[in-house]
């Protein structure tokens, strides 16, 4: 069955912007029509909702070009196919690893900075709220 893009985007819950981005990177290639309307297969809802997954996870559209030829879906999970694509994985992992420890980080010394705030500042603050 073929879908135009507004019929995927109502199935995937997104929006046909996103779709066309999505195009605009490498992640989906509809066939044209002589009119120039993009025309979706049904594998492209489950290729959509990965796309979806992956960005959920942290990855950036550069990194799921990457990695989405070697993924496939079992039942709603996503499983590698290739042996390279772990260690990819691992890496992305730590860079969010890192990033987390960096808010967390930032987060600590922000509490500091409010911990120290003379306590009438405090109830000032919660009448506010």
């Amino acid at each position: 069955m073929t879908l135009l893009i507004g019929e995927l985007a109502r199935r995937t819950g997104t929006t046909e912007r996103l779709l066309r981005y999505y195009e605009e990177q490498g992640l989906l290639s509809p066939e044209r029509t002589p009119a120039g309307y993009r025309v979706y297969q049904d594998a492209d809802v489950a290729q959509v909702r990965r796309i979806r997954t992956l960005l959920t996870s942290g990855l950036n559209t550069a990194t799921i070009a990457q990695v989405l030829p070697c993924l496939r879906d079992d039942d709603g999970r996503l499983v590698p196919t290739c042996p390279q694509l772990l260690g990819e994985l691992h890496r992305e992992r730590d860079r969010l690893t890192g990033s987390i420890e960096a808010l967390m980080a930032s987060r600590a010394l922000l509490d500091e900075v409010i911990t120290a705030a003379p306590p009438e500042f405090a109830a000032k603050a919660a009448d506010a709220a």
